[in-house]
């Protein structure tokens, strides 16, 4: 975003005057030494630059282009103390110098002092309204304060001025991605690379855009366009293998291969650093559990982690908390804190920093919350800080490290004939399954049925729009055709385009317009009183639903879900097997429009699973936090001991 504060203007502005100004012999020598000193500073010998800017000061005192000059002199060479001297010294000869006021601004702001710069950047524009550069610079001391529409006018006023201006057309972008006005950004960014197709900021951000969106494809396009400018693009790198999670043609060997691939380069560029750990002493001793997470706030992850840490047996783990988001924290932050024993706040430290960290907090075993998702930190644990490293609920797929010793799962979400041989990790499943649930709200279900008070079936999707393919809307149209009547509602997709793309695929089926609904995203608590307008939920494929299956079968509302070949693609299936409700689960997504309409064409059935469903999992260990929790201590301390011995 500072690429357009790199601009200098070392002119003063000239006024009109009615007669002109007096000749000043003193002011025409400062003049020909600045020249003398541009052409120095264009060679790039600032040392000889400063000497005549310091000289021409010396001639003319109160002449502003000289110390103006020196200022930008001094603020390049990194002396700030001087370069703020001399902007002071150009304000007082004229306060509203619209160039002395804009270096001072731009220093200003590179140093953090958004208030001082924000009073001078106005300065700036009051005498010089058509200040392409200080527009630029005003916008982005807007945006740093939090005032992201303003900020917003602001860069578009430049834009207005310097319409050519790539990076402006980025500064755009990015501040609409920020103020969640994501879908407005497409253009702007379409223009920032445009004009600078290998920018590898605008790169990101368009693939963190199309991941807003919804199209995982697209994403990818951005991310492989990245990885091709830098093959070392660590994040992008992770974020490739996440994404062809929710591709529907990659195979899962090829998948796993470029897993692999990661893992060997990473470990490749990151030398394992610890090879000495405290001795096991005592095997029944308490263990030291650290939990990394960057979505330690109202996230999935942490919904399944909060009653966990409330639940640890403070005589058998002790519990670190290392939270790097860059987040504000919200309520479910505060609970996660209270739940811990030690809680550290880690945004600011690198990998190195916080695997030293890890070290000398002489973690046990150290578990991975984030896997490929977001922006992981997997570099830590290539330097294998603990001696035992587990991945967890995050990730549902391998890391590709070959120092990651263990994933936590379950006999559904990974068969280990099928899902081992396509892990650099040992499966470890955990005798239930691989989630506890425990919902966040006391919310009772409507005990009378949607099809009994509408007429007709509501089908529902609630999981997020990135899940949601192109061919998953086709199948949905299919069962909008073969059930008469029957709508479907869909929850928490909040890109324009998104909808617009999924309506042409549903609508182009020959599915009415109105039989389709799109709900905006609300509260949680609200979120969950959705469920009591809906029938059934369709789950998403090849990335299927975890939190919003237990959610949608809490709420008493039964999952149509399938089988594939990865572990994401069977999370819903596994749920639903537990549970025992196998004629709920497809065979392969073949099958999946069939048993959709199986499942609703027997109302009575339907009506049944709903009145049961809450008894049926409030009865079962997917609920069972305290019996979770031992399990998960038990396979904790197994791993310790093995890797211990």
């Amino acid at each position: 975003m500072l690429k357009n504060l790199l601009n200098r203007f070392l002119a003063t502005p000239t006024a009109p005057v009615l007669a002109p100004a007096p000749a000043r012999d003193d002011i025409a020598r400062a003049d020909a030494l600045i020249a003398q000193g541009d052409d120095l500073e264009k060679a790039g010998d600032l040392v000889q630059a400063e000497a005549m800017y310091r000289r021409a000061v010396e001639a003319a005192p109160d002449h502003a282009r000289a110390h103006l000059n020196l200022g930008i002199a001094l603020a390049e060479k990194g002396d700030e103390a001087g370069a703020i001297e001399a902007y002071e010294q150009v304000l007082a000869i004229d306060p509203r110098h619209p160039f002395g006021n804009y270096n001072f601004a731009r220093l200003a702001f590179l140093r953090g002092d958004y208030v001082r710069a924000e009073a001078l950047v106005a300065d700036a524009l009051l005498a010089r309204p058509e200040f392409a550069q200080a527009l630029v610079v005003q916008s982005n001391v807007l945006d740093a304060l939090g005032k992201s529409e303003p900020a917003i006018a602001s860069i578009e006023a430049a834009l207005r001025l310097q319409p050519d201006d790539a990076g402006g057309w980025f500064n755009l972008a990015l501040m609409l991605q920020k103020a969640g006005r994501f879908g407005e950004a497409d253009e702007p960014l379409a223009r920032a690379l445009e004009g600078d197709p290998d920018n590898m900021a605008a790169l990101e951000l368009s693939m963190r855009l199309m991941n807003d969106h919804g199209f995982a494809a697209e994403a990818l396009a951005s991310v492989r366009r990245i990885i091709a400018l830098d093959p070392m693009a660590w994040a992008a790198r992770s974020f490739e293998l996440m994404l062809m999670n929710f591709l529907d043609d990659i195979a899962a060997n090829d998948l796993f291969r470029r897993h692999v691939e990661f893992g060997r380069d990473l470990e490749a560029q990151v030398p394992v650093r610890f090879d000495r750990f405290p001795e096991r002493g005592d095997p029944n001793r308490p263990l030291r559990i650290g939990y990394v997470s960057r979505d330690l706030l109202l996230h999935p992850v942490s919904f399944f982690l909060a009653p966990l840490l409330e639940q640890h047996d403070r005589s058998r783990a002790q519990v670190y908390c290392y939270s790097f988001s860059d987040r504000e924290p919200d309520p479910m932050t505060e609970r996660l804190r209270k739940a811990s024993d030690h809680w550290r706040d880690v945004v600011a430290l690198s990998d190195t920093a916080l695997a030293d960290a890890i070290h000398a907090d002489r973690i046990d075993v150290l578990v991975d919350l984030v896997g490929h998702t977001g922006r992981p930190r997997l570099g830590v644990f290539c330097q294998r800080p603990a001696p035992v490293q587990v991945s967890w609920v995050g990730y549902l797929n391998t890391t590709g490290l070959t120092r990651m010793d263990f994933r936590l799962c379950d006999v559904r979400t990974d068969p280990p004939e099928s899902s081992q041989p396509r892990h650099t990790e040992r499966l470890v499943a955990l005798p239930d399954s691989l989630w506890c649930y425990r919902p966040m709200f006391d919310i009772p279900i409507d005990p009378v049925a949607p099809f009994d008070r509408n007429g007709h079936v509501t089908f529902g999707s609630f999981n997020a729009a990135l899940k949601v393919t192109p061919a998953m809307c086709r199948r949905w149209a299919q069962i909008l055709l073969r059930v008469p009547g029957s709508r479907l509602l869909v929850v928490d997709i909040k890109s324009e385009r998104k909808k617009a793309a999924m309506l042409q695929e549903i609508l182009g089926l020959g599915v009415a317009a109105d039989r389709v609904e799109f709900l905006p995203r609300v509260p949680l608590d609200a979120y969950l009183g959705l469920f009591d307008r809906v029938d059934v939920t369709l789950d998403s494929f090849p990335y299927g639903g975890g939190t919003t299956t237990l959610d949608s079968l809490w709420m008493g509302v039964p999952v149509v879900a399938t089988i594939g070949d990865i572990p994401v693609s069977r999370s819903a299936a596994s749920v639903l097997s537990f549970l025992g409700m196998q004629e709920w689960i497809a065979a392969s997504i073949d099958d999946y429009v069939d048993v959709a309409v199986a499942r609703v064409s027997d109302l009575s059935a339907l009506r049944a699973a709903r009145d049961g469903l809450r008894p049926r999992m409030a009865a079962s260990p997917l609920t069972d936090m305290a019996r979770f929790t031992r399990d998960l201590e038990a396979a904790y301390r197994d791993m310790w001991l093995e890797k211990t011995a």
